[in-house]
């Protein structure tokens, strides 16, 4: 006799959920993940975190157990670590908290679909190559990773950025991106795990020295010419003051409230400014100033008064200055740019965001959706840049970039191709509130810093603000919705350029061959054990 269709159609599911102890290792393992994050910061429960889920994922009956497995892990990881979504939700659009929390769960669905995805394909590779092939799951992971930008425009939260205030940690991103040190940490619990499985201890060994050469030999601890402290050479130096204006998100563009706003920009610029005279050793160096992204919406182009401001205040103190504006596009629309304006007062040069903000400075959706119109009336709709325009500072060149596009490696990776000497990221947080994003967004600066070798000096309106070396350390961080002003002098390094820098994601495509190589040969007959 032939089971209903109902009681078949229930086997399956069942067969496909993890038991409760399962569900269990992997609800703890994710748990453990967010935990290594900011803002708990436990970065070393990462090297372990990930161990119970690929212990399920490895006794999996079903490639369907395991992909719920993952899809579960992924969705508690990103919402736990991504719960700041909901913040402008609640605080601008006025959704209820009781609406907006389960509302980010759409987005998260999605983007747990890849770790989902990932581990789907264990079963397949150990029933191939034996519980050995654990091993092979970190190469799946960061490829998975990659196709995780690729689609949706974001790597937020790979792994590695939870090692991103350490800065022997992340060294290795210098060959192979965020992808490189997430390799590192997931072959770590990929060895642990294994070890728990079957007891024996030669390649968890292996694998675990593999993972402690590839650190040791990249923080260059072992090399004499390991950087202990930055050096600055003043036949090429600038003092660059970097101002934190503290400019709330309710700007209603009203023309008394602009001009005091405007206001205080100048006035943190003036103390700035004298402090630098009176304090430090960098008084007669050429100076830059730097006003961050912001609710402002400057429009250097358009706006006599503001240019005439600008223009009088970079003359009368010799001072260059970098202030974020709305400029118009050559064929129509506005373009989110960052503007230099020299001590001659006279704009020297400008760069046009590339990479903008889904829903926030674009609607991706397709005209013919019903409805998205409608979205594009209320989000608006920027016009991208196409150019990677350095910016003249002296005898150095600077790449900048805007806002989320920290956290897009192309970016600083192309800047520095082009010959920029420093990188420099204007960027305004607070429509995020005073949540785990903001150390968050500070991270994947750290990494574009260590990816190229290159140092960042970062300013946002509401922080947080910092200096960032090129080999990872944070200087002079300023604390979140408060009014600063820091002060650096930074210099030519003559720095080459990094493996990653001149090869981009090399290291993540041949991953992503090996993995399809042997998820290929899963799909054969037979076993090697």
């Amino acid at each position: 006799m032939t089971q209903p269709r109902e009681s078949r159609v229930w086997s399956a599911i069942k067969a496909s959920l993890p038991t409760p102890a399962e569900a269990s290792l992997v609800s703890g393992s994710a748990l453990l993940t967010v935990l290594s994050f900011p803002d708990f910061d436990l970065w070393f429960l990462a090297w372990i975190s990930l161990a119970p889920l690929l212990i399920v994922v490895a006794r999996a009956v079903t490639t369907r157990r395991a992909f719920v497995a993952g899809w579960l892990w992924g969705t508690i990881f990103f919402y736990g670590t991504c719960w700041w979504l909901t913040y402008p939700m609640i605080h601008y659009a006025h959704i209820s908290a009781w609406l907006a929390y389960p509302l980010v769960l759409l987005p998260i669905l999605l983007v747990a679909l890849f770790p989902a995805l990932c581990c789907a394909f264990a079963p397949g590779l150990i029933a191939r190559f034996g519980v050995s092939a654990l091993i092979l799951i970190p190469f799946l992971w960061i490829s998975f990773d990659w196709l995780r930008y690729t689609v949706t425009g974001q790597v937020w939260n790979a792994i590695g950025y939870s090692q991103a205030f350490h800065p022997m940690m992340i060294q290795t991103t210098r060959w192979g991106g965020i992808y490189t040190l997430t390799l590192l940490i997931l072959i770590s619990n990929a060895a642990i795990a294994l070890f728990l499985i079957r007891r024996r201890l030669l390649i968890p060994i292996v694998s675990m020295l593999v993972v402690g050469v590839f650190l040791i030999a990249a923080s260059g601890v072992l090399s004499s010419h390991s950087e202990i402290r930055r050096v600055i050479n003043r036949d090429n130096a600038i003092a660059v003051v970097g101002i934190q204006p503290n400019v709330p998100m309710d700007v209603t563009g009203d023309d008394s409230q602009m001009n005091v706003l405007l206001e205080r920009h100048l006035a943190l610029t003036r103390t700035a400014l004298q402090e630098l005279q009176v304090k430090t050793a960098s008084g007669d160096l050429p100076r830059l100033i730097i006003w961050p992204e912001s609710p402002m919406n400057f429009s250097y182009s358009r706006d006599p008064h503001l240019r005439q401001v600008v223009g009088d205040f970079a003359r009368e103190n010799h001072t260059s200055i970098l202030l974020n504006s709305l400029e118009p596009a050559v064929d129509g629309g506005d373009q989110n740019s960052a503007v230099m304006v020299n001590e001659q007062g006279a704009m020297a040069a400008r760069y046009d965001k590339i990479r903008l903000m889904p829903f926030g400075e674009y609607v991706p959706l397709p005209r013919w959706l019903p409805g998205a119109s409608s979205v594009r009336g209320i989000v608006g709709e920027f016009t991208p840049g196409s150019s990677y325009t350095l910016m003249p500072l002296g005898a150095l060149r600077a790449g900048v970039f805007i806002c989320i596009e920290a956290a897009h490696p192309g970016i600083a990776r192309s800047f520095s191709n082009e010959g920029a000497d420093v990188l420099i990221n204007i960027s305004n947080d607070g429509y995020l509130g005073s949540t785990p994003v903001m150390r968050q967004h500070l991270a994947n600066a750290i990494f574009r810093a260590v990816e190229n070798d290159r140092d960042l000096v970062r300013v946002t309106n509401t922080g947080i603000t910092a200096f960032i070396s090129s080999t990872g350390q944070t200087f002079d961080a300023t604390t979140g919705f408060q009014e600063a002003t820091r002060t650096w002098t930074i210099s030519k390094s003559n720095k080459g350029t990094t493996f990653y820098s001149r090869h981009g994601d090399a290291f993540v495509y041949v991953c992503a061959l090996i993995s399809l190589g042997f998820v290929s040969a899963s799909f054969m007959k037979g076993r090697f054990v």
